[in-house]
């Protein structure tokens, strides 16, 4: 079982994709592949991304990841 990446706003026009499964152990692995399969583009989008891991906001690269999570990558957004 996988990992399910759920891409919001700029980081979905980035990716190309709205969601993707993906095999990663932790989110710095996960950041690594996604920018290795969709490019620069959204490696730039992820500078300023936050993840939520489980609806659980974390910046910690190092979290350890577990098959069956859903993980979001959020730009920042506009507006209030």
């Amino acid at each position: 079982m996988s990992v399910t990446v759920r891409y919001f706003a700029g980081a979905r026009a980035a990716a190309g994709v709205g969601t993707e499964a993906r095999d990663a152990g932790s989110l710095d692995e996960l950041v690594g592949q996604i920018v290795a399969d969709h490019g620069e583009k959204l490696e730039r989008v992820l500078a300023a991304c936050s993840f939520l891991v489980d609806g659980t906001q974390t910046r910690d690269r190092a979290a350890r990841l577990s098959p069956g999570q859903v993980v979001d990558v959020l730009p920042p957004f506009a507006g209030g």
